[in-house]
Order: structure tokens, then sequence, then C-alpha cells
């Protein structure tokens, strides 16, 4: 197996990585192949951390970095979100996306980013160091700030970088999905069936 950057030859596999493994997970469909091709096309894709696993020429892992907004009371500043990241249904379950985000984040503290946000699992991205940006007085558009999202995270590199003051994190404008703009690209890849399952969000 080899992890290397993304290069423009991948995409499409990338896309319909991501397509096969968040299907019917989170939604009836998936969104994140969808983000995953717009990013590309955004300033804020931080492409240097976009890495691919790939075995025996198949890619079976990648995973993105880009750049959202923290807004301040009376300033704003950039702030780097993990994701999304796919792993083949193969190959599940063997610390790949572990290895992805260790060997990734390595990268990007190298890069003086200086702290990196993910939306997702707290049992999970707790063993990479994140904790709940709560505590740091950093919190997800559209939630409030009176209380703790801890699926809404923040891995440190450098703590000078962290205001005291309240600040609300924007995403990339990538992750707004137009649900029309996604039927129109699903059509190039193969037809698969939308359901609606215990344990999606919402259901």
């Amino acid at each position: 197996m080899e992890i290397r950057l993304e290069e423009e030859k991948d995409y499409l596999e990338v896309e319909k990585l991501n397509r096969n493994s968040f299907w019917n997970i989170y939604r009836p469909g998936a969104y994140e192949h969808f983000i995953v091709h717009n990013l590309r096309k955004c300033d804020s894709f931080i492409k240097d951390l976009a890495y691919i696993i790939e075995n025996d020429g198949r890619i079976i892992g990648n995973i993105n970095y880009s750049i959202g907004r923290i807004d301040y009371e009376n300033s704003s500043a950039d702030a780097v979100v993990l994701g999304p990241i796919a792993i083949d249904s193969e190959y599940q379950n063997q610390e790949l996306g572990s290895k992805l985000i260790n060997y990734t984040l390595k990268h990007a503290r190298k890069m003086n980013i200086p702290f990196v946000i993910v939306i997702g699992d707290e049992n999970y991205y707790s063993r990479f160091g994140f904790e709940s940006a709560s505590k740091h007085n950093i919190y997800l558009d559209g939630t409030e700030t009176d209380e703790e999202n801890p699926f809404f995270m923040i891995r440190i590199f450098d703590e000078s970088k962290v205001h005291d003051e309240i600040g609300i994190f924007h995403n990339p404008d990538a992750f707004d999905v137009d649900e029309d703009e996604l039927d129109e690209f699903d059509k190039q890849f193969e037809y698969m069936e939308k359901l609606i399952l215990e344990g999606q969000l919402g259901v």
C-alpha cells in the first residue's frame, strides 16, 4: 500500500470511492462525492493535503482538507477543516483511516497550520488529539453557543492562534450542496437506490 498525493487522473476514482463509501449512511444517497468534486474548484481546497491510499493500483482511501472561516465579533480568521475522508468498504476496520489522518496531520503541522477542525464522531477523533471546540469558544454555525457539541472538534498545534472570544465556524461554500445540481452530477455514475434507513440523520 502507498500513501501519496492525489493527482488529477485520480479525480473520478476518488469521487466513486466517496460515493460508494457514504451511500445511504448519513442520508438517502450521498453528498460527499459532490463535495469532493466541488472542493477541487475552490480556492479553499488545500491540494497539498489531499492524499490517497493506493493498493495494487486501486485507490482504497482518500482524505481532504480545506479552509473555512471563523467569525468573531469584530474580525474573522481562516480555519482548516478535515474532510471528507473515505475508505473503501472492503478495507474498513483495518486502521487505514487512522493512517491517513495521522499522516496528514503531521504534514499540516509542518505547514504551520495552527489548528484543524473536524465534524464527526468524538470517540473516533479523540484518539488523534481532537477535543470539543467549545472548550475554546469555537462553535459550529447553526448551533447554540451555550451548549457543547461534542461532534464539533478541534486539534490545536499552536495555542497562541486560538482566540479567547466566541467564534462561529463556517464550512467552505463547497459543503453547501444543491440537490438539483447533485442529481445532475450523479447521472454520470452507476445507478444506486436511495434508501431511508434507521440511524441516518433525522431518522
